[in-house]
Parts: structure tokens; sequence; C-alpha cells
């Protein structure tokens, strides 16, 4: 399967997932730690995407939605952001509305 459908899968078969460096459990980068900490705080599943154990994603995903850094959050299919959105979403409470709404 090509990278692109790979991807496009990924978002498709998960209302939550977030594309980071490392996982939830061991982040790789800050953004990706406080993104991943951000979304386990709104209490729903969220699936994720480790980009640096898939380079072939990691070097395509930016292609996707014309978004250049990670981590990268999609729910219900659409990109919401990376990790200065993300934050700003959970800061305010709507990140939680829309991770409720998407499970």
């Amino acid at each position: 399967m090509d990278v692109m459908d790979r991807i496009k899968e990924a978002i498709e078969s998960n209302s939550v997932i977030l594309f980071m460096k490392g996982t939830p459990e061991f982040p790789q980068c800050g953004f990706s730690s406080r993104s991943s900490q951000a979304l386990a705080a709104c209490g729903s599943e969220f699936a994720y995407v480790n980009v640096l154990a898939d380079p072939d994603v990691r070097a395509n995903l930016h292609r996707y939605a014309d978004w250049p850094t990670f981590p990268q959050l999609y729910i219900n299919g659409e990109l919401i952001g990376g990790c200065d959105i993300i934050m700003e979403l959970y800061e305010s409470g709507e990140l939680k509305k829309m991770v409720d709404a998407a499970n």
C-alpha cells in the first residue's frame, strides 16, 4: 500500500489520531509530549502513530494536509493542528469537547 493511502486509512479509521514523535508513554520531543498529555487529560482514548518508527510516514505526512511539523492531530478526519493549537484548545476546554464529540 502506498504511504499516502496508509496515512489516509489511519486518519479515516480513527476518530482521534495523533501523529507524533515517540509514543504517549515515551514521547521523543517536548511538543509531542505536551500534545499527548493534553489529549490524555481529556479522558478519552486516542490513536497515535510514531513517525520516528515509520520513516515513510514522517517523510510524507506534511504532503497529506500541507502541515510541516509534528505532532499533527486529526479529529474525524480533519487536521486540527500542531502542539500550539492543541494546547490552546486544551486550555480553553474546547479540545475535550471535540474529543468527546468524536468518541
